[in-house]
């Protein structure tokens, strides 16, 4: 065992910025990631106030975005595995580029649907072949910091995307988003292509279909069969459910029981992203040697505290509160859980199993996006959001115990 003076100590957030190889990553995801919201927004906006489209074409063009991450993920990430990362991640930002620019030429919801599901299936493979970069490039005592940086910047476009797509649009109109977005997977590439990314070839790789699916089988197993990555899987899989589920309800909430208007919808929607950040700030200090399924359980019960603040809210300020700790305690699933998937994997499977990952999250998505509005008018919205309170903290105590039986919540993250 090292001892602590040789041990590495993790850099904190603004400590693994400073590496190069890492800095040209979260550049090239920040800008290719606004380039994204962006363009949804233009979508929307398109079919919205250009074509007077109904809810039901926004919802299909919404699922054929999410739905081929949720499906085809994990056979992606297998393929990964055997291939170049590095020639992977360029091609896939080159596709995208030429895919967000076809965008421009679209005349109807039917072909904005197929680019958009042509588009997320080239996303299922750079996903986790920068999953796969991210392993490499950055010790395993920063991937902590560097995943909790990769989350800052999603969830700060996600807060000031809105307001700039907007803008774009009432000034010049939805299709410079496309262009926009089409510029920003080029600047992506170019940032990747600067990047050494010197991953150790398979030796045992074996590219035929029986081989393709053993790894498959292998992936799935060693998640599930790991007492501690198959608890932050399914407590991140439930996270991305309840967020996607309340996301639509939100705007009703403030309407019907609230009895308010659009800016405190805003004001309600926009503390979600605000907690996330707070909570990505925080997750380096609250670590302090804690294992992530710990991380993770904290989040879980923050959670289901927001939720229950959120149902029985009665003034603006609570449901802001709420929804701030909902997203406070997301980042508490999500980074940890990420991290840990990076660092318990063995490098051979990391594109597999960080392919599950986000495939788990986007089929949480699309199942939340398509029972919400059901369930909340058999329920009732305020019992919805309370009973789906006591469900996150009763799987966040059968998950205590389960970890507690297993021995896998003992392994600590290491300090930052």
């Amino acid at each position: 065992m090292a001892s602590p003076a040789t041990t590495p100590q993790p850099a904190s957030m603004t400590g693994v910025f400073r590496d190069p190889n890492f800095r040209k990553i979260w550049a090239g995801q920040f800008v290719s990631i606004f380039g994204d919201f962006l363009a949804l927004f233009g979508i929307i906006s398109l079919i919205t106030f250009r074509w007077h489209g109904n809810p039901v074409m926004v919802t299909t063009v919404t699922i054929f975005y999410v739905l081929p991450l949720a499906v085809i993920g994990p056979f992606a990430g297998v393929l990964v595995d055997h291939w170049n990362v590095k020639r992977v991640m360029i091609a896939s930002d080159l596709m995208r580029a030429a895919l967000a620019l076809s965008l421009v030429f679209m005349r109807d919801v039917r072909q904005i649907s197929a680019v958009l599901f042509a588009l997320s299936l080239v996303s299922s493979a750079f996903i986790p072949a920068q999953s796969i970069a991210v392993r490499t490039l950055v010790p395993q005592e920063n991937l902590l910091a560097a995943n909790a940086m990769l989350g800052q910047a999603f969830y700060l476009i996600r807060l000031i995307s809105p307001l700039a797509a907007g803008t774009i649009i009432s000034l010049l109109s939805e299709k410079a988003t496309f262009y926009i977005d089409c510029v920003s997977f080029g600047f992506s590439a170019l940032m990747i292509s600067t990047l050494a990314i010197n991953r150790p070839p398979r030796h045992d790789a074996d590219k035929t279909v029986r081989g393709l699916t053993r790894d498959f089988a292998e992936g799935n197993k060693f998640i599930f069969t790991h007492p501690g990555l198959s608890f932050v899987f399914i407590a991140m899989a439930v996270a991305m459910f309840m967020l996607s589920s309340f996301s639509p309800l939100i705007s009703i909430f403030v309407r019907d029981i609230l009895r308010s208007g659009p800016m405190l919808y805003g004001i309600v929607s926009a503390a979600v992203g605000v907690g996330m950040i707070v909570g990505t700030t925080l997750i380096t200090k609250a670590s302090k040697g804690k294992p992530s399924p710990k991380l993770v359980l904290y989040g879980m019960v923050g959670l289901a505290l927001g939720t229950a603040v959120l149902g029985i809210a009665k003034q603006a300020s609570m449901a802001a509160v709420s929804t701030f700790l909902m997203g406070l305690a997301i980042a508490f699933v999500l980074v940890p859980a990420q991290t840990m998937s990076q660092r318990e994997t063995p490098p051979a499977m990391v594109g597999r199993v960080s392919s599950t990952f986000m495939s788990m999250i986007s089929l949480a998505q699309v199942l939340g996006l398509l029972l919400s509005g059901g369930l909340a008018q058999r329920l009732g919205m305020r019992p919805l959001f309370l009973w789906s309170a006591l469900t996150t903290l009763l799987i966040a105590v059968l998950g205590a115990i389960w970890l507690s039986r297993s021995g896998a919540g003992e392994s600590a993250v290491p300090a930052a």
